[in-house]
């Protein structure tokens, strides 16, 4: 056979392993970010469900915020430890596991007879939440090649905007009949299906190394990249390994050359919550109506058209992410998110006096704005970057205590978004939180770095040597 016949047959052959290892790599994001899509159909379907279920069980005010925000006491608490957990029994078995809890909270809140039982039952969907928003960013980050990792783990936050949009539009399908069991039960669906795409998910690479199965790792690594020639990402991350060849401890993450580095995830972790997105998620049709949208139906209706935008400008966001990086998105979309909430703040002020209806046109219009300006910015780049950030020894700890964070502020945020409503009007309230989208801009233009096309291996000397921002 001809040398160039041999060569062509050599590059055709090279070209089809590439292209299933990447089809390879696709589906096991794909599944894996189903976590991602049970954790925004859990946290959105609240929205539409919370006006029937008030109703049945005559819920007050704060109980109506506890039904809601229970939720994340669950997450803050399993995504604290489900880091850890990621570390010791693996990022592929902390998936298993996610789909299990998920599908045994959905069956508890569908068939609840009681505020009580209904409590219990958004807990366990909350431990669910936890794991997966700690593991999944996680088992994506470490499959993906560096030069895609950007969208590849923002697939995780893609699936949490189709999870609340499918969440919205089961809402609204069952609005008329008021059947909130069937809006919450639904979760079973995505999480049986998570559970049998994780027996077809591999481990990965660097948690194998770390825990001493380096030929296990290559395969692997051969398979996910669809070349044998692995040897120097396999060398990079037997070296990362080697620096952390005893098990993390959570003092380790207060060490000087990983403290500025857990300052940027909690700080982001916060400010993704205090920002308000969680506000409009699960109680967009109460802020529709009180704007002047009067009907349960049309308030659920709108809420999906917002749900819509959240999907498309992850999208766009996903599109742009490893273009463009980290940091312009972020810092643009911040911007947008605080002058929307402003606009958001005059709006009402207006409406409480006209009762006009087209102000609650206008206040859907700038909420999905708002939606917008977060879904390119602390949406997704805040899930990628403590994916990214963080060293091998501590990873799924240091993301697991970013991922509590956030939990635990989205805690407090939705614990209190009716009561200082009710207090001091959602004028203020909305302006309060714009002044913190400002304090949150602040923060990510002095200490968040750009981490675009490095690989986690990079990242991980950028911080040994000392530096703050890239």
């Amino acid at each position: 056979m001809p040398p160039q016949k041999l060569n062509s047959d050599a590059t055709a052959g090279a070209s089809a392993r590439q292209a299933e290892s990447t089809a390879f790599v696709y589906i096991a994001a794909a599944f894996a970010a189903l976590g991602g899509l049970l954790f925004g159909y859990d946290t959105g379907v609240i929205s539409g469900a919370l006006i029937f279920i008030q109703k049945s069980f005559s819920l007050s005010v704060f109980h109506q915020e506890l039904v809601v925000s229970v939720v994340l006491v669950g997450a803050a608490v399993a995504s604290l430890t489900g880091g850890r957990l990621a570390d010791q029994i693996g990022r592929r078995m902390n998936l298993a596991l996610t789909s299990v809890i998920f599908i045994l909270g959905a069956i508890i809140c569908a068939a609840a007879g009681s505020e009580v039982t209904l409590i219990v039952g958004r807990t366990i969907v909350g431990i669910g939440i936890g794991l997966a928003s700690a593991t999944v960013p996680l088992y994506i980050s470490e499959v993906s090649p560096a030069k895609a990792r950007g969208w590849q783990v923002s697939l995780f936050q893609l699936a949490i905007t189709i999870g609340i949009l499918a969440a919205y539009l089961v809402d609204y399908a069952f609005a008329q009949s008021e059947q909130w069991r069937w809006m919450l039960g639904l979760a079973v669906i995505p999480g049986a299906i998570l559970g049998l795409g994780t027996l077809y998910l591999p481990e990965t690479p660097r948690w194998l190394v770390k825990n001493g199965q380096g030929e296990k790792a290559l395969g692997v690594l051969r398979k996910i990249r669809g070349t044998q020639s692995v040897e120097e990402e396999f060398r990079e991350i037997q070296d990362a390994a080697a620096r952390s060849e005893e098990r993390g401890q959570w003092s380790d993450l207060l060490k000087a050359s990983i403290r500025p580095a857990l300052i940027v995830g909690i700080g982001l972790a916060v400010f993704q919550q205090v920002t308000g997105i969680n506000t409009v998620i699960y109680y967009a049709p109460q802020i529709i109506r009180s704007a002047g949208i009067s009907s349960a139906s049309g308030a659920i209706l709108a809420t999906a058209g917002i749900g819509a935008v959240n999907v498309i400008m992850t999208l766009v966001s996903m599109w742009l992410i490893d273009r463009v990086g980290r940091r312009i998105l972020l810092l643009t979309g911040i911007a947008g998110m605080a002058v929307t909430l402003g606009i958001l703040g005059f709006i009402f002020r207006e409406s409480a006096s006209a009762h006009d209806a087209a102000f609650g046109q206008l206040a859907v219009i700038t909420l999905m704005a708002y939606v917008a300006f977060f879904a390119i910015s602390l949406g997704p780049i805040f899930w990628l970057l403590i994916s990214e950030i963080y060293p091998l020894k501590v990873r799924g700890s240091a993301e697991g205590t970013a991922a509590s964070s956030n939990w635990a502020a989205n805690f407090v945020v939705s614990l209190t978004f009716l009561t200082l409503v009710e207090k001091f009007g959602p004028t203020w309230t909305f302006w309060l939180y714009g002044v913190l989208s400002i304090a949150a801009w602040l923060f990510s233009y002095k200490l968040v770095p750009e981490t675009k096309g490095r690989t986690l291996e990079e990242i991980e000397a950028f911080w040994h040597q000392g530096k703050h921002r890239a």
